[in-house]
């Protein structure tokens, strides 16, 4: 069977709280059928960012995929050749190769996910196709395997405490014993608690063609990660249901956005997902559920951005003020409460735009010492402070 997975980006939510603190605490409240009016927003006026050019070598050769950025390591994952590549976060120079793809006990076939705890040494490689996680030690050392649920379709592994990730499991619509969305995944042994959130029939962002010979052909929003660190908790975004929860260590859930119409009364749906969530705004996109299979597009997005101060909600532009004609996708599931986002800036894009003049500052001088084949420079961005 064939499955081809098509991304289309998917990011929407909004947060609620005004600058002030009240003693009932409210929720915004989106329509997501509205026109909202046009704001354009400078990257740089609310945002610190920082470029860090990966070295490259016949060693460390990057596919662009990044897959985490911690207080000292960068590292990126090149998930067919099973490559996991660690970086200094300073200066971008290359520390280690890690490759134990295979079939053994301590090997993965694809390093879907990967995030490490410097403090400790560890990391942690989440092998979707054989349900486990492997968990190594930052020199590529096998420590031990965490087996969970097979077939569950974990996308996201967040650090809730010492005994359990926070983490998802995405519904598929073939599925018949799928479990709820969000889920407690142990890291002792990988047993899966569901963490219940209330909705009406159980929706899924994923569209299956099923082709005459029975194979299948999919496609689902491009962020189709539905929780976001926010403050001290997290927002836990359900398809299926048309309020977008808090959910703090306590493990407590308060409204946060309440979307209208309901998506239960949608044909197709339009779904709503939280992106980038900062002190002073509160990005966000909305998906309608279409998809052209036979030209492979659809899903079409429309990105919306809540002004905290003004409490009035847009249709927004970010510009980066270091590279012209470039506009940021804030719709990206917010990375955590240091970092806002961080994405590749393909090393030959950066060589066109130097050679245009839409480089500025720091990025310029980078993209003036760049080759076409070396690894890509990373965008870090976080919130000012």
């Amino acid at each position: 069977m064939k499955k081809v997975i098509f991304l289309v980006a998917a990011l929407l939510g909004l947060a609620s709280c005004t600058g002030e603190k009240k003693e009932k605490e409210a929720f915004i409240t989106v329509d997501i059928t509205a026109s909202y009016p046009e704001k354009d927003l400078v990257l740089q006026d609310f945002m610190d960012v920082e470029y860090v050019p990966l070295e490259t070598s016949d060693e460390f050769l990057s596919q662009g995929r990044i897959s985490y950025v911690g207080e000292n390591i960068i590292v990126a994952a090149n998930k067919r050749q099973g490559d996991i590549l660690l970086f200094d976060r300073a200066t971008g120079k290359g520390i280690r190769k890690i490759n134990h793809k295979g079939f053994g006990p301590e090997e993965y076939i694809m390093p879907y996910n990967v995030i490490l705890f410097e403090d400790k040494n560890e990391m942690f490689v989440n092998d979707g196709p054989t349900s486990k996680i492997q968990v190594y030690d930052l020199d590529g050392n096998y420590k031990r395997t965490i087996k969970y649920k097979q077939g569950a379709l974990v996308s996201l592994l967040i650090d809730f405490n010492d005994d359990y990730f926070l983490s998802q499991n995405i519904f598929d619509p073939i599925m018949q014993d799928a479990g709820e969305t969000f889920i407690y995944l142990s890291k002792k042994d990988g047993t899966m608690t569901d963490i219940k959130v209330p909705y009406q029939k159980r929706l899924s962002v994923i569209m299956v063609k099923v082709f005459p010979d029975g194979s299948t052909q999919g496609a689902f929003p491009e962020n189709s990660d539905f929780i976001d660190p926010f403050q001290d908790g997290w927002l836990l975004t359900e398809p299926s249901a048309d309020t977008i929860y808090f959910y703090k260590p306590d493990r407590s859930l308060k409204p946060f956005i309440v979307r209208t119409p309901s998506v239960q009364t949608m044909s197709p749906e339009v779904f709503l997902f939280p992106g980038v969530l900062t002190d002073d705004y509160y990005f966000m996109q909305s998906v309608t559920k279409e998809y052209d299979f036979d030209k492979n597009e659809g899903m079409p997005s429309t990105p919306l951005v809540y002004d905290v101060a003004e409490q009035k909600i847009y249709k927004y532009t970010v510009r980066n003020a270091d590279y012209e004609d470039r506009e940021e996708n804030l719709s990206k599931q917010n990375v955590s409460n240091k970092l806002a986002f961080y994405q590749a800036l393909p090393a030959d894009e950066l060589i066109e735009a130097q050679e245009d003049g839409k480089l500025k500052g720091k990025l310029s001088g980078i993209a003036a010492h760049l080759d076409m084949e070396d690894n890509p420079v990373v965008m870090i961005v976080k919130p000012k402070k």
